[in-house]
């Protein structure tokens, strides 16, 4: 505590001052990242609207994603539903212990894959898919661990789902959309890992069941269908991704 309390040499500001100014400064920066990424999205100009689906998506059988840039589209589309109502819960219902900064933390997160909802569903227009029905049952929102845990999957996940995707998609433009995307993900992503254990957010080897590669620092990439057989246990609907590109 002498030490936390010690003046410094440039000004009156102590330690403590430091530490919770740059706690202030990480939260506002990973703000300003995702609602930045967000208004380039929008500014970049792209439009997706004019582009027609090879069918309405909401067949009897399930939601069928659709085919071409379209259709990967609307898989990430598909998972930025997911996280949005993941974390939109988690503040609606926020878990035991839950403390101011995790807070603003988590709502920051929970801002930045609404705006990514958005942005896709207004991009695609007539050609988006329908809005999922989730199915969080599985999930202890009152408990930090299963909390955090679960975020961490889907963070992480995305990350491998946007690193997979990204080869499929024919428009380069598309193509600088998605990587708009995943750098926020994955800045999300090293912020809950650093929540779980504190100073972890680099870790790439607890990473290696979604494809990472420790030794030439490389995130992971999954395609499609082993994403959505991961994402399908928190949704109710059947997601039809037969008709996506493959190469």
């Amino acid at each position: 505590m002498e030490i936390l309390n010690r003046t410094k040499k440039e000004g009156d500001r102590t330690l403590l001052d430091d530490l919770a100014q740059k706690e202030l400064s990480r939260r506002k920066f990973l703000r300003f990242s995702g609602m930045a990424g967000a208004s380039a999205l929008v500014i970049s100009g792209v439009g997706l609207t004019g582009c027609v689906r090879d069918d309405d998506g909401s067949g009897t059988d399930g939601v069928n994603l659709g085919s071409g840039d379209i259709g990967i589209l609307n898989y990430a589309y598909a998972l930025e539903q997911l996280e949005a109502a993941f974390y939109t819960q988690v503040m609606a219902t926020p878990y035991s212990g839950m403390n101011a900064l995790e807070g603003e933390y988590l709502k920051d997160i929970r801002d930045h894959e609404i705006a990514h909802r958005e942005f896709f569903k207004a991009a695609l227009g007539t050609s988006a898919i329908q809005g999922l029905d989730v199915d969080f049952s599985s999930i202890n929102f009152s408990s930090r661990d299963s909390v955090l845990a679960t975020a961490k999957a889907f963070e992480d996940l995305g990350v491998a789902a946007y690193n997979g995707a990204g080869k499929l998609l024919v428009s380069a433009d598309y193509l600088t959309l998605a990587g708009k995307i995943v750098s926020v993900e994955a800045r999300h992503a090293a912020l809950i890992r650093d929540l779980i254990s504190n100073g972890s957010f680099a870790d790439l080897a607890s990473l290696a069941p979604l494809g990472a590669n420790t030794a030439n620092a490389l995130d992971g990439a999954l395609n499609p269908p082993q994403v959505l057989a991961i994402a399908s246990t928190y949704v109710r609907n059947r997601i039809i991704a037969n008709n996506l590109p493959t190469s």
